[in-house]
């Protein structure tokens, strides 16, 4: 029997009675005084998420910059030191080997954030890929702790733990800094639609970081259950539902991400006949006309026909509809058009709409 991995901050979360549940080969928290009160804590104040099971990867060397563009959906040439780039790692299919991030440290320094889920075969297909290149690959998935601190008052409570000014960060940069006589790398991204910023540091920095924001009675412990509904609602994917081996991200509407006007990378060819001929599918937004609410893998139909599926639906927390997020034949996608969801054994009526549920309110 398999033994799921913890985080270093597993023992805090049971202290706090969190329902832990398997998620990505951990053990990790789900929630801990309900979905909905701590998706609107994040909405409204700020929240903290355990996100240590997170995937960490380091490549420096000369091709350092060259292979991570080979790799890298995203253009990241001459990208300035302290700025991190959205993109996703191909197969030559064009299907998505995984979504990350990449954080610029240094001239041919870069920090690979990559899913919990993936790690091992994101870290294998980065190693295997590399054959050619002056790289140096490290893997640090085991040394990093990382806390997302999530929600309009964000920034006053992370100023507060760390006494370092993060004002100065915008949308998508970070800074290295040390404290305590460590590095630690803090990001201002998020994937919950508010402001917000991320902690990575040892563990013992990152349960040090933790318990001060529980202390202060005013950040909402966190789970994934409601990272979950928090990233549906302003329509962020996750993978294994969103983006997959078999879905590119054409088909997920991610292609801003994807820079085919550079040489070269790793499924470029398939992406490209996609975004300048149109791709066979399409990531489409479903309201409901009913309270019923659809689920990951249920049918989506234009009167009698399956067009496709769902790959995230809910009963919407923040404007209280019922809504899906869904991969659909493109020649049905188009907003404003009638298709119906099944659901168990009955048929729901919907309509086609935007794929965001909710505004973000990220800082420019």
């Amino acid at each position: 029997m398999e033994v799921n991995k913890r985080t270093c901050l597993y023992d805090k979360h049971v202290e706090l009675g969190a329902l832990i549940s398997p998620f990505g080969g951990f053990d990790m928290p789900i929630q801990y005084s309900g979905i909905v009160e701590e998706h609107n804590a994040v909405r409204s104040r700020c929240g903290v998420f355990d996100v240590s099971h997170m995937g960490e990867v380091t490549i420096k060397g000369t091709d350092a910059e060259k292979y991570v563009n080979h790799i890298f959906t995203n253009d990241i040439a001459n990208a300035p030191i302290g700025k991190i780039y959205y993109g996703l790692m191909l197969y030559p299919t064009g299907g998505a080997v995984d979504d990350l991030l990449v954080y610029k440290r240094g001239e041919n320094d870069f920090f690979l954030v990559i899913n919990a889920g993936n790690i091992d075969k994101d870290v294998e297909w980065i190693r295997q890929n590399s054959e050619g290149y002056d790289v140096e690959i490290v893997h640090e998935s085991d040394y990093y702790g990382e806390i997302a601190v999530q929600g309009p008052e964000s920034e006053t409570h992370i100023e507060s733990i760390l006494g370092i000014p993060c004002s100065d960060l915008s949308f998508y940069t970070f800074k290295q800094l040390e404290y305590e006589g460590e590095t630690i790398i803090i990001s201002r991204t998020g994937y919950t639609g508010e402001d917000g910023f991320e902690i990575y540091a040892s563990h013992a920095l990152t349960c040090k970081f933790w318990d001060k924001l529980i202390e202060t009675g005013k950040v909402a412990p966190c789970g994934l259950g409601c990272r979950d509904t928090l990233r549906f609602e302003v329509g962020l994917p996750l993978y294994g539902d969103e983006l997959s081996e078999t879905i590119t991200p054409i088909e997920a509407c991610l292609g801003i991400f994807v820079k085919t006007d550079k040489e070269e990378f790793i499924g470029k060819d398939v992406v490209k006949k996609q975004k300048e001929e149109g791709a066979p599918r399409k990531l489409v937004g479903i309201e409901l006309h009913d309270k019923a609410i659809p689920r990951h893998g249920y049918e989506v139909l234009s009167g009698e026909d399956v067009i496709g599926h769902v790959t995230t639906g809910y009963r919407c927390i923040s404007v209280d509809k019922s809504v899906a997020l869904a991969l659909i034949d493109s020649k049905y996608a188009n907003m404003g058009d009638p298709v119906k969801v099944k659901i168990r054994k009955k048929v729901f009526d919907g309509t086609i709409v935007a794929r965001k549920f909710y505004k973000k309110s990220y800082k420019k």
